[in-house]
């Protein structure tokens, strides 16, 4: 008997528009269904389906989902509610969505459990749980709070809450886009080993078919809210059936490819001995790092090696730093309140979490064009039309101006987050995982853009990723940051071929391939 079974599911919006047309699919227990998509495609609708949770202005026009033997849709609220968290567990794509910003962690995934009755020793049971997604289980661990974990550890942190009451059905939507490779490997292998040995049905939303191919026993494939191909992880991934399914296995990143180097030239960004302590904690160690015109340098490491805050350090959002950031030879403030507009409008970042950097009460538009109103001297028609040039470009169109962030996928928020960073022409882009939220042919189309710009504009970029895979395409340049420290850098080619530190070599070995 299968675990979940999504029968017919017929899925609208107020206005009429299909977003779920007839879609079937079963997960069996300890079966690891992948269901993957391009943005937009009905992929998280079809996985919130299995908590009977729908998004706003969505209604079911028919179908059933079933959760051993009854049928999720029929069951009132409370049922609902006591069904979520013990009998269905659901892990966000953004974990700042899943952690209550004000209570310490090893609280919050101990609520879970009382929650739902847990029979046995509560603490055992939140120690233990923390220790299978590889996090510390001592007390002192245990009453840190979420901001003082990386995004890597908050993410293991929503996984441990998930699985704690060990349910039959776990829906896990993008679970390891913010994770770097090493950790992304961990969480795969504890997923995959939780599901075979619990007997939990595990429906993996992804865009990253080459996680599909590590963790997956059976592929769905999602296009326009209807199933177009359904099979073994293997065959589909190798012979795909489907035009659409071989569409997005072409735009996967080639780990070969080799990107053309700009011409030689001074640096426009440079950081000296850039150090970052809090307490005795050592987040950044002397770091150098440059780029230069039209250059793109990757920052790689682990989840927690300090790049976002490098790279913070280098937009002016921390000014609790040591040492020197330049912007094409003079020293900068180190914050961004201390900065000439210029100065502002020059460097221009793009965070991690679209979500989170959007606001939810401003229109697509609205919030693109903020930079504009304090950085520049357009007039109102001027900005406008920048913004519809900017949004066709990033290929989200003008026509989603005047939409709010929430009804928008996470791809096309994070786009609408792109496109606001570039809105201002900058000298420097700082990209904080841009491409960690969308799925593989947008994300294939965002490198390009960005690389276009850098090209066209002489924009350099700072690519902070976990995402070696689009190092040969998005990057001339590779520094690797293992706890604070530049451990290795080089040209792409060189740093992947021939990698001289053994931390480099674990990254390597860590990432998962197709």
């Amino acid at each position: 008997m299968n675990a979940l079974a999504v029968t017919g599911l017929a899925v609208r919006t107020a206005a009429g528009v299909s977003v779920l047309d007839n879609v079937s699919f079963e997960v069996a227990p300890g079966e690891v269904l992948a269901l993957v998509g391009e943005s937009g495609s009905g992929k998280t609708t079809a996985g919130l389906a299995a908590l009977g949770h729908f998004r706003r202005g969505l209604t079911v026009t028919g179908g059933q989902v079933t959760v051993g033997g009854a049928n999720v849709l029929s069951l009132d609220a409370e049922d609902r509610r006591r069904l979520r968290g013990s009998t269905v567990a659901y892990i966000p794509q953004d974990p700042a969505l899943s952690l209550n910003p004000a209570l310490r962690i090893g609280r919050q995934i101990a609520e879970v459990l009382e929650t739902h009755g847990y029979p046995g020793s509560v603490e055992d049971r939140v120690g233990s749980v923390l220790a299978e997604v590889g996090l510390p289980a001592d007390p002192a661990d245990r009453r840190r709070y979420p901001h003082q974990l990386s995004g890597g550890q908050q993410q293991r942190v929503g996984i441990a809450m998930a699985f704690a009451c060990r349910p039959a059905v776990v829906v896990l939507d993008e679970p390891t886009t913010g994770l770097d490779v090493v950790t992304q490997s961990l969480v795969l292998k504890t997923v995959r080993s939780l599901a075979a040995e619990h007997g939990v049905a595990a429906l993996y939303i992804t865009h990253d078919l080459a996680v599909v191919a590590e963790i997956a026993d059976r592929v769905a494939v999602l296009y326009h809210g209807s199933i177009v191909e359904c099979g073994p992880a293997p065959t589909v991934l190798r012979t795909p059936s489907h035009a659409y399914t071989r569409r997005l296995l072409d735009a996967v990143p080639d780990p070969d490819a080799t990107s053309v180097p700009p011409p030689a030239a001074d640096a426009v960004l440079s950081t000296r001995g850039v150090s970052v302590s809090y307490g005795r904690h050592v987040v950044l160690r002397g770091v150098d790092v440059s780029v230069a015109r039209g250059e793109c340098l990757m920052l790689l490491g682990e989840s927690g090696s300090g790049k976002t805050t490098l790279s913070q350090c280098i937009a002016g959002l921390t000014d609790s730093y040591t040492g020197t950031v330049s912007l094409a030879g003079t020293a900068l403030e180190p914050s961004t309140r201390q900065r000439s507009d210029e100065q502002r409008r020059r460097i221009q970042y793009v965070f991690q979490s679209p979500f989170s950097s959007l606001n939810p009460r401003k229109t697509v538009a609205q919030s693109i064009e903020v930079p504009l109103t304090r950085l520049t001297s357009m007039s109102r028609s001027q900005r406008r039309a920048r913004v519809g040039e900017v949004l066709d470009r990033v290929r989200l169109g003008r026509e989603q101006a005047d939409r709010l962030p929430d009804q928008l996928s996470g791809g096309e928020r994070q786009r609408a987050a792109i496109a606001r960073a570039l809105v201002t022409t900058p000298d420097v882009l700082v990209c904080d995982e841009v491409t960690s939220a969308l799925d593989v042919s947008v994300q294939a189309t965002i490198v390009e853009l960005l690389g276009e710009l850098r090209r066209e504009l002489g924009m350099a970029m700072l690519f902070v990723t976990h995402n070696i895979a689009l190092a040969g395409e998005v990057a001339d340049r590779i520094a690797v940051l293992q706890d604070g420290a530049i451990v290795e850098e080089g040209p792409v080619r060189e740093v992947l071929d021939a990698p001289s530190h053994a931390y480099t070599r674990e990254l390597l070995a860590a990432t998962p391939h197709l």
